[in-house]
């Protein structure tokens, strides 16, 4: 079954601490509410499955829709239902990041900047000194604990977040938590800079085809989607055309591999999942195919995302886009 509460809390961040000698460790995060109220953000840094290295991911300067939806709920705790189209994060159908730049690290070791406590500390540092920086942190909640302390800070009612990772594809015995638009992971917003920085984790055991409703997974076969080892991916899009509805919107793909590739059975995604059928057939090497969608999927002219599946229903690519970038009519948005 998914998550029992998920949803995001944006805070400010006010102290950290490395947590060592434990099974199971954590970076540990001391939130505070508009409010007043403490939090804990309790983010994995070790796996319980083999491989045990965690695998991560930093954007500095994320460019996504999702960056605006956080935006308009604003300080505190929002919980969020398993949809898409709002806060919700999910690294399979959201296209935040591309999977295959995802690397290990160790919890922690010896020496500077060469495990994944250190890199958390770099960022979450940087907003602890910041005033004005902000914290979103996306997972299951736990608490308010009336009677219980925080166990790493010591504040009463214990209150926090957990689960900050990806939480579908699951093996073994976290198989229970899967589900869909229900990942965690770690956006800091650094007003001064108008900047987002993305800090996505991951555990290696996992898989990254899973099914649309449980987000059980549904193969382990092949690396995850996109990145240099795609076949066939998305160049660009005409995401608002010039004149009035109904527009001309269309996908630009490439086969950038040096074999043709039949696309008969493939679709493009929008966000909403809505689907358009790409022309049947095979595209050469080195190849270009622009694909309209007249009918049902559509992109939307305030961010978006673009999802290529295969005639499996599998995800071959996936990008997004904000509304700056959607926002000048006629212009094609370049990936």
């Amino acid at each position: 079954m998914p998550l029992r509460d998920y949803g995001v809390l944006t805070a400010r961040a006010v102290d950290r601490q490395r947590e060592g000698g434990v099974e199971t460790p954590h970076y540990q995060i001391l939130l505070r509410g508009e409010d007043g109220a403490s939090f804990r953000g309790a983010v994995n840094v070790l796996s319980q499955e083999a491989p045990s290295e965690v695998l991560y991911l930093v954007d500095e300067d994320l460019r996504h829709p999702v960056t605006t939806s956080l935006e308009a709920l604003g300080p505190g705790w929002h919980a969020l239902s398993a949809q898409p189209g709002a806060a919700n994060l999910d690294y399979v159908r959201a296209n935040l990041f591309d999977p295959s730049a995802l690397r290990p690290l160790p919890a922690d070791a010896s020496g500077p900047d060469n495990d994944l406590a250190d890199v958390l500390d770099h960022y979450v540092q940087r907003a602890i000194a910041d005033d004005a920086a902000r914290v979103s942190i996306f997972g299951q909640r736990w608490g308010p604990e009336p009677t219980t302390k925080d166990k790493a800070f010591g504040f009463l009612p214990g209150d926090g977040v957990h689960d900050v990772h990806m939480n579908q594809g699951n093996d073994g015995q976290f198989v229970r938590d899967d589900g869909v638009w229900q990942d965690g992971g770690l956006l800091l917003h650094f007003p001064a800079e108008s900047r987002w920085v993305g800090i996505f984790l991951a555990f290696q055991s996992q898989s990254w085809h899973t099914d649309d409703t449980t987000g059980h997974t549904i193969t382990t076969d092949g690396p995850p989607a996109g990145g240099d080892e795609a076949a066939v991916r998305i160049l660009a899009a005409m995401v608002n055309p010039v004149g009035p509805a109904p527009e001309r919107e269309s996908v630009l793909i490439i086969n950038a591999s040096p074999d043709a590739v039949d696309l008969t059975g493939w679709q493009i995604a929008d966000r909403a999942k809505h689907t358009a059928p790409v022309a049947a057939g095979p595209l050469a090497a080195g190849a270009t195919l622009e694909i309209p969608l007249a009918d049902g999927a559509q992109l939307g002219n305030h961010g978006g995302a673009i999802t290529l599946l295969d005639a499996q229903g599998l995800k071959v690519d996936g990008v997004a886009y904000t509304a700056d970038q959607s926002g000048r009519e006629g212009w094609t948005v370049v990936f």
